[in-house]
């Protein structure tokens, strides 16, 4: 089903919702059980049946196109009042205070999490509540963010004055610029008119969409004029797959103490043959007198020498059977580019270098299991050739 056809389908839905304090809405003809359905045109000029898997998907996709097309309309009706709205809460030196009661405040509660997550300090205030003690938590050098489709919500038209008395800026994200809310507000960020894309035309849906957009637009536009940072993201949200995918190497590493280390001159077995550090690991880290990393020798390495029977080697320097100039990375890396790179070159063990070439630890693909995203961590067990 095209874009086109869906609009129609919403819009002939439309046709069958009933008017609020008018007549009822008439119906489509139902066959009756064993009796042949309704030729096409009796049904309408668009097949609105829900009795088969099609009908149920066309829609949800009619359901769909309507809200997007309407979060459409919105970007290309945006105008300077949505700059000067990013202005506002750019120069907040307080809080943004959300408010909007109903769907309204479930969407305001999710805009203000998003801003509180990407740099603007805010929290949610619920319009009732704040009639019953709770402005106290209004400060002077807050910022109001009101969410009302109508403008006209008993709840947040009965908070304003309380607002505005404390002298308290208001920015409106409303249906209407001519609303008590749009009239009382310093900037109006207008969703415009919408059409619900529930059948009855009755529960927000359109609208909220619109209004979640809108709020995620001013939040995110916000964000970036802070010259928002993934690390100060993180600091932010550590955790969940979000906060490990912005961790740095040195939060997983296995530090310098815990790892296996060596001087080239050492032979293999020598090396085997001490005891492991606290936790195993399937690399040995060779190190130059100077300390730097001169080359790495693997279990893959030395299950290598057994196969061949090289017992020579074995027995002799580890620095003549190491990789020289083996793969690192720095310290102060994010996790997830350390994962692509350990991906992208099959490797299971990672140095971790400084600045200078020194090791300071040793990334473990084992390490990672259970602590990076499934979608990120897709790596063989198994060291480079």
């Amino acid at each position: 089903m095209s874009f086109r056809d869906s609009l129609r389908l919403f819009e002939y839905g439309s046709a069958l919702r009933p008017e609020v304090g008018g007549a009822p809405a008439r119906s489509l003809p139902v066959a009756e059980a064993g009796e042949a359905p309704s030729d096409q045109k009796e049904r309408g000029r668009v097949d609105l049946s829900l009795g088969d898997e099609q009908g149920v998907v066309d829609r949800g996709r009619a359901i769909l196109h309507a809200e997007a097309r309407a979060i459409v309309d919105a970007a290309e009706r945006l105008d300077g009042a949505f700059a000067r709205a990013v202005h506002r809460l750019e120069s907040c030196s307080g809080n943004v205070v959300v408010t909007g009661i109903g769907k309204a405040g479930i969407v305001g509660r999710k805009i203000s999490a998003t801003l509180a997550s990407t740099g603007t300090p805010s929290h949610f205030l619920h319009p009732t509540e704040a009639m019953h003690g709770d402005l106290g938590v209004l400060r002077g050098d807050d910022l109001l963010l009101a969410l009302s489709q109508s403008g006209e919500t008993e709840e947040i038209t009965r908070l304003i004055p309380h607002v505005r008395a404390r002298g308290i800026p208001i920015v409106a994200i409303t249906g209407r610029t001519e609303s008590t809310l749009g009239r009382a507000a310093e900037v109006v960020v207008t969703s415009g008119p919408v059409r619900e894309a529930c059948e009855l035309g009755l529960a927000p849906s359109t609208s909220t969409s619109v209004l979640l957009a809108l709020g995620d637009s001013l939040a995110l536009v916000t964000s970036a004029r802070r010259a928002f940072t993934a690390e100060d993201f993180h600091a932010r949200h550590p955790g969940g797959s979000l906060g490990r995918q912005l961790m740095h190497v040195e939060d997983v590493m296995r530090a310098l103490p815990l790892c296996r280390t060596t001087l080239p001159e050492e032979s293999v077995r020598s090396v085997f043959s001490r005891a492991l550090p606290a936790r195993r690991t399937g690399a040995v880290m060779i190190l130059d007198h100077d300390g730097t990393l001169a080359g790495i020798f693997t279990d893959s390495d030395l299950a290598r020498l057994f196969e061949r029977r090289n017992d020579t080697a074995i027995d002799g320097p580890i620095g003549d059977v190491m990789t020289v100039r083996p793969t690192t990375i720095r310290a102060g890396t994010r996790l997830r580019d350390a994962v692509e790179l350990l991906e992208a070159r099959r490797l299971s063990e990672l140095p971790v270098i400084d600045a200078s070439g020194r090791p300071v630890g040793l990334l473990d693909v084992v390490d990672l299991v259970g602590m990076v995203p499934p979608e990120l961590l897709d790596l063989p067990l198994q060291a480079a050739a």
